[in-house]
């Protein structure tokens, strides 16, 4: 009889133990998981910056460069269709080809802004215009945010992804339901050096 008790006893806690080690895993998951929400939550904080900042932008290099017009209709779709996947909910992380949608959406915009700065650099009177200088200098200062908040994102994802695939968490990301998420990447335009005349 005691050796029965004294079994059923180590079966139960090895039980105990096996289930708490799995939760743990499951909330190192959870906790990895939300700094990959956080960190895209930031991302979209910065795109919204710059599509906020577009408008004024455009507005005040219109007055200057009315022959550009292709240019800045350029820039206005681009903002629109920006405008358009801005407020994404966070599924977006689980769907590998919303999420390619959202970033070509994003490296489309900012190529039209690449080519009206472009523009302005035909104008001089634009370019010591103060608040176009203003502008300019909070756009860039965004897109520098920006560059700097995907490198967190990208960074939030490597730690999600690799302790999701080291072993025994694996077991515990697939029977809880963890997937991998994606990174962001560079567009194909970002593959080529920008071409520079003076």
């Amino acid at each position: 009889m005691k050796k029965g008790l004294w079994i059923a006893m180590g079966v139960v806690l090895v039980i105990v133990l096996f289930v708490s080690q799995l939760v743990g895993y499951r909330n190192e998951l959870v906790r990895l998981e939300e700094q990959v929400n956080t960190a895209w939550a930031q991302v979209q904080n910065q795109y919204q910056r710059r599509y906020d900042l577009i408008p004024n932008l455009v507005e005040t290099v219109k007055g200057f460069a009315t022959q550009e017009r292709e240019v800045l209709t350029q820039v206005t779709e681009a903002r629109a269709r920006a405008g358009g996947v801005m407020n994404v909910s966070s599924d977006i992380l689980n769907d590998p080809q919303k999420f390619a949608q959202f970033q070509q959406v994003q490296d489309q915009l900012g190529s039209a802004l690449q080519r009206l700065l472009v523009v302005v650099e035909r104008y001089p009177e634009l370019k010591s215009n103060q608040n176009f200088l203003t502008l300019q200098a909070q756009l860039e200062g965004t897109e520098n945010r920006i560059a700097v908040e995907r490198r967190r994102f990208n960074e939030a994802v490597q730690a999600y992804n690799s302790y999701l695939r080291r072993f025994p968490q694996n077991l515990a990301a697939s029977l809880f339901g963890f997937k991998p998420k994606a990174y962001f990447q560079a567009g194909a335009e970002a593959q080529q050096a920008p071409k520079v005349k003076f």
